[in-house]
């Protein structure tokens, strides 16, 4: 299997064989139920569907609770589908897939939503420097994004042009972390370093391409 979903707990330090501290991400992986295998004869393609994490009955749709009592299990909050696996590593309705897809050292990606910063101006959003104390004399000018273009010609602004306006809150993808630790008994991996999202938020967890 190529991947898992998963909740981000938290951060947390480690130290390897040489006595270096290594900040981690502390993710739950799993536990997930296949809810559903697609195939190219009724589908048109291949994945397989996760879902992930208990959700009350009350609080799901009729729809969702015939879809999840297809394939044995209660509702559950996330679903994710997966397109890259091993012929070999197939799965059928109601099978459960726990921390141990993954092995320790091998390297991951993980997609999430990052944490959204509201409104912000240029010198947060794309990391200006300003006009320092060089302002001749203008109060309020420390901040400010300056120039934004031309007048006669060409008479606006051009598209993609960094300005104001809101931040993060948008689908980040992170290549290539490396697995720590995996606590089996827990579900908990640790990946080196930072992923996206706020504690508790949920991730996509997938095997390295």
């Amino acid at each position: 299997m190529s991947g898992l979903i998963g909740k981000k707990i938290g951060m947390t330090s480690i130290y390897d064989a040489n006595g270096k501290n290594i900040p981690c991400t502390v993710i739950q992986a799993g536990p997930c139920v296949v809810t559903q295998v697609k195939t190219i004869e009724n589908d048109g393609y291949e994945a397989i569907q996760l879902a992930f994490e208990e959700k009350k009955e009350k609080h799901t749709t009729k729809a969702l609770k015939g879809h999840f009592e297809k394939a044995g299990t209660t509702p559950k909050r996330v679903i994710a589908e997966f397109t890259r696996f091993e012929p070999d590593h197939r799965k059928k309705f109601g099978d459960i897939l726990k921390a141990d897809v993954f092995v320790e050292g091998e390297y991951i990606d993980v997609v999430g939503i990052s944490k959204g910063r509201g409104f912000q101006g240029v010198v947060r959003r794309h990391n200006f420097n300003g006009v320092g104390e060089t302002t001749h004399g203008q109060h309020n000018r420390q901040r400010a994004p300056g120039s934004i273009g031309a007048s006669s010609w060409p008479s606006r602004v051009f598209k993609g042009l960094r300005m104001a306006g809101r931040m993060g809150g948008k689908r980040v993808k992170l290549i290539n972390l490396q697995i720590i630790k995996i606590d089996l008994l827990k579900n908990l991996i640790l990946v080196k370093g930072g992923v996206p999202g706020a504690n508790g938020s949920y991730l996509i967890i997938e095997r390295w391409s």
